[in-house]
């Protein structure tokens, strides 16, 4: 198995297309569609590929869309295992308008989770040997505890393996009570978990007073075409990509969770591993739709990053 494991509670088939003019009321002719398999962990684990990593994937899936999401996976030889479950997985829209530039992302909702299949998914985490990393991203579906990151987070940490988390809402808050070893919140999410407000502008200034650094050894908050701010034990740093035409966000955070966990297992230090991170996350921004990163503009970009 490999040292990088990622775990994804609420997979998703990704489905891009774009018309010529987004109007209401009227019938579109899209262009074909574009099907990829989606979701936090699913997409950390493609983008490891991408960068010439190797990782394994465990998520959720079931239905008619599940098997095709299972074969897409395969498609790429993405080593994974699907946990099976009752209802369909969940389909994505996202549609690119020609006439403005703009993209339109659609998020459906996950299907019904019984408890036998989450708890299926965590005895399998339990049964895991040899892995040094663990990603658990991206949301949680109907029926699924909240607690449940944090009961990966406490089975990682039993299993002395190093837990990286990004999730959001109350997920988060439980998760980082858990002494995780890495979360990438966005401002929005770093804001819900804090006392204060936090900005652009002030986060280099009260990164010292965040009680979070109690719970998890690094903290990279991810700030768009801004970079990302890495908070360590010891240390705070801002790293500035260059200016890029963005295509899509879609997968960026996940392309930067990819580049960092994949630099650490390969023996690079944090603020490598988060530098190459960014490059990951905003090469991931060069592409239409749902490419992810690309291993020849990260390699490109790493160099230009501040």
């Amino acid at each position: 198995m490999s040292s990088i494991l990622t775990i994804t509670l609420n997979p998703a088939i990704d489905k891009s297309s774009s018309v010529e003019s987004l109007i209401h009321e009227k019938k579109l002719n899209c262009t074909r569609p574009k099907f990829e398999p989606g979701g936090g962990g699913i997409n950390v684990s493609r983008a490891i590929k991408k960068l010439g990593g190797t990782s394994r994937a465990f998520y959720l899936a079931g239905g008619y869309t599940g098997k095709f999401f299972t074969e897409m996976l395969e498609k790429e030889d993405i080593d994974a295992e699907c946990v099976e479950i009752k209802n369909h997985t969940r389909e994505n829209l996202i549609i690119y308008d020609k006439s403005t530039g703009l993209q339109y992302r659609f998020g459906m909702p996950g299907p019904l989770i019984y408890d036998n299949e989450w708890k299926t998914l965590l005895s399998e985490i339990e049964s895991v040997s040899n892995v040094e990393y663990l990603v658990a991203s991206g949301s949680i579906s109907e029926g699924i505890p909240e607690d449940i990151f944090a009961r990966i987070a406490h089975i990682a940490k039993r299993k002395k393996i190093k837990c990286i988390v990004d999730t959001s809402g109350s997920a988060l808050s439980m998760a980082v009570k858990e002494n995780l070893f890495l979360i990438k919140p966005n401002l929005g999410e770093l804001n819900a978990l804090a006392d204060e407000k936090i900005t652009v502008d002030n986060i280099s200034s009260i990164a010292d007073e965040l009680d979070l650094k109690n719970n998890c050894e690094n903290i990279v908050v991810s700030m768009g075409a801004e970079g990302a701010f890495f908070i360590g034990k010891n240390e705070k740093i801002l790293f500035t990509p260059p200016a890029v035409e963005r295509k899509s966000t879609v997968g960026a955070g996940d392309s930067m969770v990819a580049g960092i966990v994949l630099s650490l297992a390969n023996g690079k230090n944090i603020m490598n591993a988060v530098k190459y991170g960014v490059a990951s996350g905003t090469a991931a921004t060069l592409n239409p739709g749902t490419e992810l990163c690309h291993l020849e503009d990260v390699e490109n970009l790493f160099q230009k990053i501040k």
